[in-house]
């Protein structure tokens, strides 16, 4: 069963620490959060693992803005 994430916390320099997935009350650490779009368990996003650089969560594409990472942490 895959997971929704519906909200997203940032640190004090705009990062993404933690997401909230639809149906939990608390929020999952990024780390955690990544493991598990690796394995295909997030519905709405996706690790990225750019070259020479810290792998990252991402939200897959489409045309809202605010189901973006950064702007649910905006919030």
């Amino acid at each position: 069963m895959n997971k929704k994430i519906i909200d997203a916390k940032q640190d004090s320099k705009g990062n993404i620490t933690k997401v909230l997935f639809e149906g939990n009350s608390n929020f999952t650490p990024l780390n955690t959060a990544i493991r598990m779009a690796e394995h295909g368990q997030i519905e709405n996003a996706h690790a990225v693992h750019p070259k020479d650089k810290k792998t990252y969560l991402r939200t897959n594409p489409d045309k809202i803005k605010g189901n973006n990472l950064d702007e649910m942490a905006a919030k």
